[in-house]
């Protein structure tokens, strides 16, 4: 956070500084539903891509927002908002008005019975992860299900990342996307920049994000690759959530 150095009173918080803009806090909101690219968030928003391009440039310099070549096109590149910081900020723009006012993020909540869908390309890496840290970290009462559009064996690295946190991946196994045709779920999500172009619609309107995740099977480094990438999943997951225990209320209203 900025100091005032002006002697007229408290600085902003850094998060409003970076949020407090109409435009930006729209393109929070629809990187706070998955990672995009630019040509949608302008679609999204209705807006000039030159204004756009700006503001994400704003929270970008902020660290809100971060970004990634897409795997499928390299010239394209995806958004994403950085939850965690997010949350860092909000607590410190809370604190900084009045002490009882610093937000501390809720526990999630028991989430109700739900069916998710990872889908990726080979199965092997991403979409085994997401599943099998959902249906742990929910402790089953989320129905987690990962498919491929060209599935291959799981990589014995994800074994092993996953075995590091006390996950058995049990009796996994790689599936295409078409074992899954016709069959109804909440959320499907997409880990992969390529299977995004390919994903079929699912029965019921779930709840689609594209998640963009590197295929740490393609990175030189090995084991640390994966381990990155159980981590960002683990975060992203958490968030999801928190998003399916909110949704019951949400709907309600």
């Amino acid at each position: 956070m900025r100091r005032d150095r002006s002697g007229t009173g408290a600085a902003l918080p850094d998060f409003l500084r970076a949020a407090g803009h109409p435009v930006r806090w729209r393109l929070l909101g629809e990187l706070a539903r998955g990672d995009r690219q630019v040509h949608e968030l302008t679609a999204l928003l209705g807006e000039r891509q030159s204004l756009v391009s700006y503001h994400l440039g704003r929270l970008r310099r902020a660290e809100l927002v971060r970004t990634r070549r897409s795997s499928a096109d390299g010239r394209d590149v995806y958004y994403r908002l950085d939850l965690t910081r997010c949350g860092h900020l909000l607590a410190a723009t809370g604190g900084a008005l009045h002490p009882g006012l610093r937000y501390t993020p809720p526990p999630v909540a028991t989430p109700p019975a739900a069916r998710v869908l990872f889908l990726c390309t080979g199965n092997s890496s991403r979409s085994q992860l997401a599943e099998a840290l959902l249906r742990q970290r929910s402790a089953g009462a989320v129905a987690a299900f990962s498919a491929g559009s060209r599935p291959k064996p799981i990589h014995p690295d994800v074994l092993a990342v996953l075995a590091a946190r006390g996950v058995d991946l049990g009796a996994a196994r790689p599936k295409h996307l078409d074992e899954f045709a016709g069959q109804p779920f909440d959320h499907v999500i997409t880990l992969c920049d390529r299977v995004r172009e390919v994903c079929p619609e699912f029965p019921g309107r779930p709840a689609t994000a594209h998640w963009s995740i590197p295929d740490p099977a393609t990175d030189p480094q090995g084991r640390p690759a994966f381990e990155r990438v159980t981590a960002e999943l683990a975060e992203r997951v958490e968030f999801l959530l928190h998003a399916i225990a909110a949704a019951p209320a949400l709907e309600a209203s």
